[in-house]
């Protein structure tokens, strides 16, 4: 039976109220897309709805909130105006629009099924990447990422496995990796969670140069450029044995920054009955990097194989697309400085995990922006509170 109009609980379907139905050929907002997370608290009694919890929890973060308790302040803070645009409920005595307390936020987000929240918010940012050119390959990298000062309430530490676009650099699926398991078993699981595949080249680190992996990429019509270190000692030796001597130099790059300049140099070799699964290319890289400050030079040389042809990527992109990789490094970095993420010391259920899904929304809806001080952007944010919602698209 519905709640009477005097009282202070609302029906549960009020939480989606008020929000239009996306138009035929128009992509889902944010909203739309959190309504998908099912709510994980009990029906008698709730007096906030999920979707307005959430997108509370997003805009706060967005705002430069970096705790709970601060997600909290922000809300209590927020303009009444603000707290209409994304669904909260009008007390029928007072009129005034309701927010909900810490402890709420905590519970609930604490609660929530983190693998769903993570594929909504993914899915909203896959919906905004854009064409990276003819220039360049659709690429997604991935890497994992430990919360130092986070952990689970039996002392588990939160370890967390993402991919990033590389040209857009969003975070379009993000996995727990649990207790039990690592990161390489959850490379395939992750990916299952990213619509669309077929043409994108998959980077990671050395960890993931598996036969199973390459497999499961090529079966969903996708391709793969990966490193190969001392967990494929075969492969490495047969790419070591190869004769880049007389293979010509196909691609030299200068850069200078941070105190140091970088020369990097790049062979490729088109062979057959390379022992990797599909793979049609072999790579040598080679970094010669001035120390500016001590005039120390090191040189390392890093191999890699590819189910690309040379028909497929030329060697500039497969330069820039191996370079572009540690993109993904540059985000854990912004959510370590900007966000103190190693900082956080949640340790109640799946909050510590939804904090991080936040702060990659955050980062990846100023970067659509098209902003570049990310630690600005958010303390222009929390000067202008409709700033938040204008990023996330809710008007």
């Amino acid at each position: 039976m519905l709640a009477n109009a005097s009282s202070p609980i609302p029906p549960v379907l009020d939480q989606l109220r008020g929000q239009p139905d996306p138009a035929e050929n128009e992509l889902p907002g944010l909203l739309a897309r959190l309504a998908a997370v099912p709510d994980p608290r009990k029906p008698c009694g709730i007096r906030h709805g999920l979707v307005f919890v959430l997108a509370l929890a997003a805009c706060a973060v967005l705002a430069g909130a970096t705790s709970l308790l601060a997600v909290s302040e922000w809300a209590a803070d927020a303009p009444q105006a603000v707290l209409d645009r994304i669904g909260a409920h009008r007390c029928p005595l007072t009129g005034v629009r309701l927010v909900p307390c810490e402890t709420t936020i905590r519970r609930t987000l604490a609660r929530l099924d983190a693998d769903a929240l993570d594929r909504a918010v993914g899915a909203w940012l896959a919906d905004r990447r854009t064409d990276p050119g003819p220039k360049a390959l659709r690429a997604v990298a991935v890497d994992g990422k430990s919360l130092r000062g986070a952990a689970k309430s039996d002392g588990r530490r939160v370890h967390l496995l993402a991919a990033l676009d590389h040209t857009d650099r969003l975070v379009l699926a993000q996995l727990d990796v649990g207790e039990q398991t690592n990161e390489i078993t959850c490379f395939q699981p992750l990916l299952d969670t990213v619509a669309d595949l077929a043409g994108t080249v998959v980077t990671s680190d050395a960890m993931h140069t598996q036969r199973e992996d390459a497999q499961y990429l090529m079966s969903r019509g996708a391709h793969y450029i990966v490193i190969v270190k001392a967990n494929q000692k075969k492969l490495r030796k047969q790419l070591k044995s190869l004769p880049w001597n007389r293979i010509p130099l196909q691609g030299r790059i200068r850069e200078t920054g941070h105190g140091r300049g970088e020369i990097r140099r790049i062979k490729i070799c088109s062979t057959d009955g390379l022992l990797f699964p599909g793979a049609r290319q072999a790579v040598q890289l080679k970094r010669r990097r001035l120390n500016r400050k001590t005039g120390k030079v090191t040189v390392k040389t890093v191999y890699a194989v590819t189910s690309l042809n040379a028909g497929q990527a030329t060697p500039d992109q497969l330069a820039e697309t191996l370079r572009s990789h540690w993109q993904i490094e540059a985000l854990h970095h912004v959510r370590d400085t900007t966000f103190a993420e190693d900082a956080s010391q949640l340790r109640t259920g799946n909050a510590p995990r939804t904090m991080a899904t936040w702060r990659n929304l955050a980062i990846g809806a100023l970067r659509l922006a098209g902003t570049h001080n990310i630690a600005a952007a958010l303390r222009a944010n929390a000067r202008h509170p409709n700033r938040p919602l204008a990023l996330l698209g809710i008007t």
